[in-house]
Formats: C-alpha cells, structure tokens, sequence
C-alpha cells in the first residue's frame, strides 16, 4: 500500500490590524504624527523597539526612523 500524499494546506491570513492598531498607539503616545506612526506600524520592517529606544535617548522620531530605514527599501506589511 502507498503512502496517500496530502496537499498543504493554507491556513487563512491572519488579521494584523490589532498589530497594526498596537504599533500605531505605541508610537503616536511617543510622539510621533500620525501619518509616520500609520506609515511605520504598517511596515514590519521597522523595528520598533529600537525606534523607540532611540527616541527614549532623545532622538527626534523622523530621524529615527531614517537612521532604522530597511536598507532595501521594500514594504513588509504587517
């Protein structure tokens, strides 16, 4: 008897606006507009603990997120 070979399944996508939602809040309660903080959140290339911990040491939000730009400059949504 040969071994039934199963198909993979896909599980669905999961729903990444909580995430999103999350990220968002965390950034906008650290200062940042909302259009950054929408544009980052969105973007999982960002991370945003070190975004976070270089404004905790007073760096501006705009520079902060040039300084952690993803080098190839491609959008991993969330």
């Amino acid at each position: 008897m040969r071994p039934v070979r199963r198909q993979p399944t896909l599980s669905p996508a999961p729903n990444l606006e909580p995430v999103v939602a999350w990220r968002t809040t965390r950034l906008r309660d650290a200062g940042f507009d909302r259009q950054l903080a929408d544009t980052v959140a969105r973007n999982r290339a960002y991370d945003l603990h070190a975004i976070l911990e270089l404004m905790d040491r007073g760096c501006p939000a705009e520079l902060a997120v040039r300084i952690l730009a993803p080098a190839d400059h491609e959008h991993r949504p969330c």
